[in-house]
């Protein structure tokens, strides 16, 4: 199997730990190691888990002029978040636009705050989204703006959990100073020395953490010293999406893709108000006329009783009549119950709305929720 696909550099660490691997996004992943989905899912939530996140794609887009203004007007015009107005050390979410506003991918843009790089831009894409990615990115930038794919050089985890920063403190307590969405370049002392490594507040679980990007070699010697903190502990696919789930936050090719704009998908808040005016980007028109002509928007959905609903599961109306469809469903750990999410016709999204899916051929009750289902733990300061 992994003849034909990709491998992290910490591949080998994964086998060792006793990971169930599968295909996913073209690479061989651990899906759950033996503690098992929901006891990583719960784990992360009490405690601190430690995912690889080495799939993804990292690359930096640099003006040939130097400047940070040019290559970021170069960006703007491509996403509908403003970009001109990040400062060093500050990290933002946006999405890729098509022409006719539908995502091509979520991603997160940063900006270097190391003095002398305060021009350069720092993006993560999706894995599966990745060389689409920095094709589109390649073909729409301006000849003066260059794209810098590091995926050969740099390796990326996600350390999540209420007790994530804490850890990664004791290496470096500059680390602690950090709020959610912001970055910076960090010495981390390691017992066996110390390595250089790109560290931001943020992740995709809804709990407290950081994101690291280090060298491959260097990476293998940080997760090793990671794992050997009783606090810490390695989580695979299984439980990343379930966290995911239960924040409320969108997985690209299930509830995201090129049919959905970033206003039916509930990003509005990644939108700066003068963004919304319908030009300036690709696909602005979309993200302006979705605001004024509400069709349908992706709402958080309770099931009754035990039965998950799946992706592609129907959603009805108490009338029999359809409404939607589920994007994402599955077990909730921290919830104690199924949770989904999906597609409904305005105006059955506000709370509160009772819905039918439609389980095995079978009517199951469910009922409209606010996302996300568990509070989110993000730190935004003291």
């Amino acid at each position: 199997m992994t003849d034909t696909l990709k491998t992290t550099a910490l591949h080998d660490l994964h086998v060792d730990l006793g990971a169930k691997m599968v295909p996913f996004a073209g690479y061989d992943m651990p899906v759950q190691y033996p503690m098992g989905v929901m006891k990583e899912h719960l784990h992360t939530r009490a405690a601190a888990g430690l995912f690889d996140v080495g799939h993804m794609g990292q690359c930096f887009i640099t003006a040939q002029d130097g400047t940070w203004e040019t290559a970021a007007t170069a960006l703007e015009a491509l996403v509908p978040a403003s970009i001109t107005d990040i400062q060093p050390g500050q990290q933002r979410y946006t999405q890729l636009l098509d022409d006719d506003g539908g995502i091509l991918d979520d991603l997160m843009v940063s900006r270097i705050d190391m003095p002398g790089h305060e021009h350069m831009l720092y993006l993560v894409v999706n894995a599966g989204c990745k060389t689409a990615d920095y094709a589109h990115l390649d073909t729409h930038l301006p000849d003066d703006v260059t794209l810098s794919v590091k995926d050969d050089m740099l390796s990326l985890v996600a350390l999540q959990g209420p007790k994530a920063v804490e850890i990664v403190s004791a290496m470096n307590p500059l680390v602690g100073k950090l709020t959610f969405m912001t970055h910076g370049e960090f010495e981390l002392m390691l017992d066996d020395g110390p390595i250089f490594a790109h560290v931001s507040r943020s992740g995709y679980t809804g709990e407290d953490g950081v994101e690291i990007s280090a060298k491959h070699d260097d990476m293998k010697r940080l997760v090793g010293q990671l794992l050997s903190h009783p606090d810490v502990k390695p989580i695979g696919l299984g439980a990343r999406d379930s966290l995911r789930m239960e924040a409320g936050l969108c997985l690209y090719g299930n509830d995201i893709d090129t049919t959905t704009s970033p206003i039916e998908a509930g990003l509005i808040w990644s939108v700066q108000k003068h963004r919304r005016t319908g030009e300036g980007y690709k696909g602005a028109h979309r993200v302006a006329g979705d605001l004024k002509t509400k069709t349908r928007r992706l709402v958080g959905l309770k099931p009754e009783g035990r039965a998950p609903a799946r992706a592609h599961t129907e959603i009805q109306d108490e009338d029999g009549n359809r409404i939607g469809e589920v994007t994402s469903g599955g077990f909730g750990p921290s919830v104690g119950g199924p949770v989904a999410m999906g597609y409904v016709d305005v105006p059955h999204n506000k709370p509160g709305t009772s819905v039918n899916l439609m389980i095995r051929g079978k009517t199951n009750p469910a009922t409209v929720v606010k996302l996300p289902f568990v509070p989110n733990n993000y730190f935004r300061g003291e």
